[in-house]
């Protein structure tokens, strides 16, 4: 599924015009966004957590000369699914 699609299928779960589907998905995404740039954890009970991952500094090869470089230390975004979330699944 994809962003278009979810928004049609916001969209007609709740009888909303694709436009208000898709500034209230642009909503969320955007305050999960801002939440994570801050550093801040986002729990959404019943689908999971999405929090800040701190990749340290390390050493990585060239893949076309075999030079070692150095890859800096960055962040992501990592989610973890809640219980409900992983049992539907597995099921």
């Amino acid at each position: 599924m994809n962003t278009s699609e979810l928004i049609e299928q916001l969209a007609q779960d709740h009888k909303l015009s694709r436009v208000k589907a898709k500034r209230i998905l642009t909503s969320i995404f955007q305050a999960i966004t801002e939440s994570a740039a801050r550093g801040d954890q986002v729990s959404i009970s019943g689908f999971g957590r999405f929090k800040v991952a701190i990749r340290p500094e390390r050493e990585g090869r060239n893949p076309t000369t075999g030079a070692p470089i150095t890859i800096a230390a960055s962040k992501k975004v990592v989610f973890s699914p809640s219980k409900p979330v992983r049992e539907a699944l597995n099921a």
